[in-house]
């Protein structure tokens, strides 16, 4: 039994914190390699814009919903397209980032799992620029959308043939929603509140967000969620196992994270 100036670390079970240095060049490693490098797949225009067409028309094949009728939801006023172009351009990276944090501060083997499950997403997803290069919806004049960063600004693009900091064809598979997703499935696992479900506005406000903005297809949505999918697949959360302890009930880790098949 513990005593109480035993340090909470001691328990049974418990979980070491990952080195700081370390994990702050793993994450920045994490956010440059999604930053730059989709700009290794730049080009290939006349490609990028042919498979627009193609994903539109299998959308409609598949009877998805239009992305003509959120956006049309959208732009009943400036406000809320405004509104959403800077819920696009800002939240995307700091909610990820204030996510790994908090994680690494209050549920450290959460913090190893939710790490791995986003590098493998993210790595994953760089594949595909390569293969099947896409423009967004909003660069497609046949699906009659409005580019509602241009209108109504804030945008985080430029002309294509001139922004070197993004490659605007690589709107498949959709980060911005996978993360999104990421966040709030490591939250609900992580977290024992009745209201933890409620982190599932934020990927739902995101793929409205993505949608309505004509940034992406629903499609691209879909393949982000499959992805993540087998990432998790792979990659197990940790295990809580219940102990009574001091007041009441609570939880401790059991055991690190793991990719299924890899030995201990």
């Amino acid at each position: 039994m513990r005593s109480q100036s035993e340090p909470a670390s001691a328990e049974p079970g418990a979980i070491a914190r990952p080195p700081l240095v370390r994990e702050l060049l793993l994450v920045a490693g994490l956010f440059l390699v999604y930053k730059f490098g989709r700009q290794l797949a730049t080009g290939h225009t006349a490609e990028a814009l042919h498979n627009a067409h193609r994903i539109w028309d299998l959308e409609r094949t598949l009877h998805l919903p239009s992305e003509v009728d959120v956006q049309s939801a959208l732009l009943h006023g400036d406000t809320l397209a405004h509104l959403a172009n800077t819920y696009y351009a800002t939240i995307h990276f700091p909610a990820t980032l204030a996510f790994l944090v908090w994680l690494y501060l209050r549920r450290p083997a959460h913090y190893v799992w939710a790490r791995r499950v986003l590098a493998l997403v993210t790595a994953a997803a760089l594949v595909l620029p390569f293969t099947f290069p896409l423009a967004p919806p909003r660069m497609l004049a046949a699906t009659g959308l409005v580019d509602t960063a241009r209108v109504y600004g804030p945008s985080v693009y430029g002309p294509p043939s001139s922004d070197h900091l993004s490659n605007q064809f690589a709107a498949m598979p959709s980060l911005h929603f996978g993360w999104a997703l990421m966040v709030a499935i490591g939250l609900i696992v992580a977290t024992r509140s009745r209201w933890r479900w409620l982190w599932l506005l934020h990927p739902a406000i995101t793929l409205l967000v993505i949608v309505g903005t004509a940034n992406h297809y629903w499609l691209d949505a879909i393949v982000a969620t499959a992805m993540l999918g087998v990432a998790l697949a792979l990659i197990h959360p940790p295990h809580r196992t219940a102990t009574t302890a001091g007041r009441g009930t609570r939880h401790l880790v059991s055991e690190e994270p793991a990719l299924v098949g890899a030995g201990r």
